[in-house]
């Protein structure tokens, strides 16, 4: 045991190369991290940094050679489709979905039915306000007819026999008061024939007062009344076949359905819409064939641009279509933050390719509209062979660099020929260098 106790030792040295070893170790770490972030900034500060490059115009010929009647494009702007009139489909009552017949892509046609709600309750209400009418319409129908020979006649039997019994309460008040005076009777039941005299006698006016009434029928206030409730009756049946009417959703436009919001069983509401709860529109819709392109024009540009300004609209999904449209409105006030203006431009002659929410460009030309013929001389675009790389040429949008695949053509003196990718007017780079990619910042050479 004092053997194994011997060896027990503590190295102090070690522990102090230890702790050096650590100490060491934050110090390099330290240092790293300065290092790498000094070469972020320095990247990020170089990435931000616009590249100077070569910019040409794109210019358009005619198949001849000499300037086609396509017209100077004046300015280029990118942006994105959107549907001239979207729409909300909404429910003016409140309930359950019991069907839905359309889903998203489905084409609809104006009035056709799109959804059914629940209409139990609805149906209910419907008929206890019909009952309710046809009960004061009966009413009314009795004060016009007026009371019937058999009511009339019990009246004035009631008042042909009270007549009688007034005329024998008569008899015998003049017995008793003979009886009196001869001291036969007391004063006091000569009293009682004259209260039953009385009694009787205003019973009798009062049974001809009724049987008159009986006999004239019902005043014409009373006929007035009745109709004004009639009215009221009717005009609860005709809101609630409204109500019933609204469980049945139909499409408000011939279109093409954008969205489904609701499923069978779900609840909609005309009222407060949670995000889990009820829902407040039942599909949205749009008509695809009225189609603008939305854009944000620099208020530096914007004078180059008028109103119905014409224009050529491509996508990035089909560069290789093209779209006539023209300005069909300008925003009345301008963007302070951007420091831009809202233009819409219409696509003229849309087809099933375009969907809302593509991103567009505009190059907008000047000059009168061309004519539109199938023996059109197809127009001719040539570039330096030096702007191709891969296929593809890079042309500047809003300052980046954008990348356009081009179809080539045969090779010319000045360069070689585009068939497809370019219509005219891009600014194009003429020597892109050999780093760049797409959406790298860019800016013109000087001189």
């Amino acid at each position: 045991m004092q053997d194994d106790l011997a060896k027990l030792r503590i190295d102090r040295e070690k522990k102090v190369r230890a702790g050096t070893s650590w100490t060491a170790r934050f110090i390099v770490a330290g240092i790293v991290i300065f290092l790498l972030l000094g070469a972020a900034r320095y990247y990020f500060q170089n990435a931000q940094q616009a590249i100077e490059v070569e910019i040409v115009r794109v210019a358009v010929a005619g198949a001849g050679g000499s300037a086609g009647n396509q017209g100077d494009v004046i300015l280029n702007a990118t942006g994105y489709i959107i549907a001239a009139h979207k729409i909300q489909v909404a429910s003016k009552v409140v309930g359950r979905v019991a069907w839905i017949g359309v889903d998203k892509g489905d084409r609809v046609k104006e009035d056709e039915v799109i959804v059914r709600l629940e209409d139990d309750e609805y149906r209910a209400q419907l008929q206890q306000a019909k009952g309710q009418l046809q009960s004061l319409q009966a009413r009314l129908q009795e004060l016009l007819s007026g009371s019937r020979p058999e009511e009339i006649a019990v009246a004035k039997a009631n008042v042909d026999a009270a007549k009688a019994d007034l005329a024998n309460d008569r008899i015998t008040l003049d017995r008793t008061r003979k009886l009196v005076q001869e001291g036969v009777l007391s004063r006091q039941a000569l009293d009682d024939a004259q209260a039953r005299h009385a009694s009787q006698a205003a019973r009798v006016s009062s049974l001809e007062k009724t049987y008159e009434l009986v006999r004239i029928g019902p005043r014409s206030e009373q006929i007035d009344a009745m109709r004004g409730q009639i009215e009221e009756a009717k005009g609860r049946v005709a809101y609630f076949e409204t109500t019933l009417a609204n469980t049945v959703i139909r499409a408000p436009v011939t279109g093409t359905i954008l969205e489904r919001n609701v499923e069978k069983g779900e609840f909609v509401t005309t009222g407060f819409v949670g995000d889990r709860g009820a829902k407040g529109y039942v599909v949205s819709l749009a008509d695809l064939n009225d189609l603008q392109v939305e854009l944000d024009i620099n208020q530096n540009d914007f004078s180059k641009l008028g109103s119905r300004q014409r224009g050529l609209i491509t996508t990035d999904a089909y560069p290789d279509r093209k779209y006539e449209g023209f300005i069909e409105e300008i925003s009345p006030e301008a963007n302070r933050q951007k420091a831009t203006v809202q233009v819409k431009v219409k696509v003229l002659k849309p087809d099933g390719l375009l969907r809302p929410d593509m991103n567009a460009s505009v190059a907008f030309i000047a000059g009168p509209k061309p004519a539109l013929t199938s023996a059109a001389p197809k127009p001719s675009i040539v570039i330096p062979a030096a702007a191709v790389r891969d296929g593809a040429v890079f042309v500047m949008l809003d300052g980046k660099a954008v990348r356009r695949a081009v179809k080539l053509g045969l090779p010319l003196s000045g360069g070689v020929r585009v068939e497809e990718g370019l219509f005219g007017g891009e600014d194009l780079l003429t020597r892109p260098p050999a780093g760049l990619k797409e959406g790298d910042r860019i800016k013109p050479k000087q001189g």
